[in-house]
């Protein structure tokens, strides 16, 4: 790696809430030369909150694999790149994985800024169990889905899915099928001004969720087999 290279930071954005930016991950971005993102029309509006622009390049699931080593060059010349997602995070469930792991492996220097994350937010706010836990992210669509949501239900520590507005009375449905006792809690539009987290068995969520057509990004906590709240 020559001398001058630069770094790649991967700096977390606010979920819902724009005053949720970290002061210094503000401050990267605003030194950053150059700015990855998945959807340049949402990122902008996340930029203006700190009088950023005319930094962004698309990085997204669909171009990652060919935009790495164009990125590679740009940090061996000594550019400091900036990497963040739609909300939250980046790389948790969202593209990245590949190119930090580029980065790993030809000594280009990888920090940034930790900050929001929906999953680790719902969790602390969920009353659920949190000394043990596992993330699984989005679940498959179809094919594997009902072997993973079995094998979730046998995982002895307390599980934090995402789902989808599309998806999530389905979901409920299917715990309902196979673990009708089991709690559990929906948390939606998190620091959002509908902002809320539901409660109960998969049959009482499935009957607010229905009847109140809600909307958002939903992430679902279940916890451990026997586990009520008192």
């Amino acid at each position: 790696m020559e001398k001058d290279a630069g770094q790649l930071f991967v700096v977390a954005t606010p979920i819902g809430n724009l005053d949720d930016f970290t002061f210094r991950g503000a401050a990267i971005l605003k030194e950053a030369d150059l700015i990855l993102c998945e959807d340049t029309r949402i990122s902008k509006r996340i930029l203006e909150k700190i009088g950023v622009k005319n930094k962004l390049m698309v990085f997204n699931a669909r171009n990652e694999s060919r935009r790495i080593s164009e990125i590679l060059t740009k940090l061996k010349r000594g550019l400091k790149v900036a990497l963040i997602s739609d909300a939250g995070t980046p790389a948790i469930s969202d593209p990245g994985v590949r190119l930090i792991n580029a980065c790993q492996l030809q000594g280009i220097p990888v920090s940034g800024t930790p900050g929001a994350s929906a999953a680790i937010f719902a969790l602390s706010i969920s009353g659920i169990p949190t000394d043990s836990f596992v993330f699984e992210g989005f679940l498959p669509n179809k094919k594997g889905r009902q072997k993973k949501i079995t094998e979730i239900l046998l995982e002895k520590r307390t599980v934090v899915i995402y789902e989808s507005v599309y998806r999530i009375i389905k979901l409920l449905e299917e715990l309902k099928e196979k673990a009708p006792e089991r709690f559990v809690a929906v948390a939606r539009e998190l620091t959002k001004k509908f902002e809320e987290v539901k409660r109960g068995k998969p049959a009482e969520l499935i009957d607010y969720f229905a009847k109140n057509k809600v909307k958002g990004e939903f992430v679902v906590i279940i916890a451990p087999e026997g586990w009520q709240p008192k």
